[in-house]
């Protein structure tokens, strides 16, 4: 059974989604899986190179889109988009707020700034309320509900040291999810979350950096034996843009991570026993000096 074939079962088919970030990586990925669901598409970039590859890559698969080359970090960027959306589409079913970054910042809080907290407040959580307050209307417009999915990380539901900004912001994603699904409710529109573990992208290249050495002991690392892929969360933000699969299910967050959090410290040792201490000798990926 192909997802072509079957695109009924899904009930996308023919409706709108906008996907922020959609020139490369997890964007990239849940753009392509919902052209093949038979949507038209919205892309927002911000790089023009990534604008374009992603312009082919879905006209290749034959779909209706439109990529706005677009600073979802701006206001007026964010305007105009939702206005090229309504021009092109008449209307909007899907929205995917898919941007951020954690900008290279890693250092202890005590040592960050002020310039890395704004930074790191616009690319992951303002953006997230420029262009969801200026596409509600356009959802709404449509009168048949709607889905909004917000791309969070695994990040927000532990703690994790050198980057606790970034966290804290992705952990506010959450409150945001589950505060908006329960006020949008009454218009029939869906509020989710996706929270990925580390997924190959084009900020995030995981497996390679991996010593070929040391890369047979990925599959320990993860009850699930690997690093993320784009369409590991492109599968999950399908789940959630169709009614059909998903109409009664709100103010979720789909955690797409291999199984780590629910591991939690437990993995699996070379002699297949279990530890939930460190490995104090090397684990194969963090450089040691």
């Amino acid at each position: 059974m192909s997802l072509v074939s079957e695109k009924s079962l899904i009930g996308l088919e023919g409706k709108v989604a906008l996907v922020t970030g959609g020139g490369a990586g997890i964007g990239l990925a849940i753009a392509e899986i919902l052209a093949k669901a038979g949507m038209r598409l919205a892309v927002a970039e911000i790089d023009p190179a990534r604008a374009g590859e992603a312009r082919a890559r879905l006209k290749s698969l034959g779909c209706d889109c439109l990529v706005v080359e677009a600073d979802v970090r701006n206001a007026d960027d964010v305007k105009r988009l939702i206005s090229e959306v309504e021009t092109a589409f008449g209307s909007l079913d899907v929205l995917v707020n898919n941007v951020g970054d954690y900008l290279g910042f890693k250092n202890e809080f005590v040592e960050s700034d002020e310039s890395q907290w704004d930074a790191l407040y616009a690319v992951n959580l303002l953006h997230m309320f420029h262009v969801t307050k200026a596409a509600i209307p356009l959802i709404r417009k449509g009168g048949k509900g709607g889905s909004i999915i917000n791309v969070s990380t695994v990040e927000a539901f532990r703690g994790i040291p050198l980057t606790v900004v970034y966290s804290a912001f992705k952990a506010a994603i959450t409150g945001f999810t589950q505060s908006l699904a329960v006020e949008l409710g009454q218009h029939g529109i869906r509020v989710n979350a996706i929270a990925p573990e580390t997924t190959n992208t084009a900020q995030i290249v995981a497996t390679s950096r991996v010593p070929p050495e040391n890369r047979a002991h990925l599959e320990r690392w993860f009850p699930i034996g690997r690093f993320g892929e784009g369409a590991d969360s492109a599968g999950a933000a399908l789940y959630l843009a169709s009614d059909v699969l998903s109409g009664w299910v709100t103010g979720q967050t789909v955690v797409v991570d291999g199984g780590a959090l629910t591991a939690g410290a437990w993995m699996r040792m070379i002699d297949d026993k279990w530890t939930h201490l460190p490995v104090i000798a090397s684990d194969g990926y963090t450089p040691r000096t």
